[in-house]
């Protein structure tokens, strides 16, 4: 669960919503369907959005092209972005700082390098990759 996403769900409980969804004490509150949020827990949420739009206006390709990408996404790749992004917020600033270094390594390649490289890497160690990864991207762990 994302900062935003957190604080989103705390606002609500702090609105007294906690009693409407919470399933039983100490359980995880079950949420609504959008449909059944009231205007003031939809607007809660889409405030962020709405402040980061107009407070940086030049991110706005930006944040609209993600959007659209969203949009286009299964399910399953939903599911998969989410998990790499809970899972670059669980990183310390160094490995964030590697992940940064291999993603904009993978990047620069033509589309099918890139996919042959990512199969090259599924069938190594986790020692060979390690030293891929050290002398091509110059990763240090």
């Amino acid at each position: 669960m994302n900062r935003t996403t957190r604080l989103a769900l705390a606002c609500l409980l702090a609105l007294g919503a906690a009693p409407a969804f919470a399933q039983a004490a100490g359980a995880t509150p079950a949420l609504p369907d959008w449909e059944r949020l009231t205007p003031e827990q939809r607007e809660m949420l889409i405030a962020p959005v709405r402040e980061r739009w107009n407070a940086r206006p030049a991110d706005r390709p930006r944040m609209l092209k993600h959007a659209q990408r969203w949009k286009s996404m299964t399910p399953e790749q939903r599911a998969r972005a989410r998990h790499g992004v809970d899972r670059f917020q669980t990183m310390s600033p160094e490995q964030r700082a590697e992940a940064r270094r291999i993603f904009e390594h993978m990047r620069g390649m033509p589309p099918e390098e890139r996919r042959a490289l990512r199969e090259k890497l599924k069938r190594m160690t986790p020692e060979e990759r390690r030293a891929w990864l050290r002398s091509q991207v110059g990763v240090t762990r």
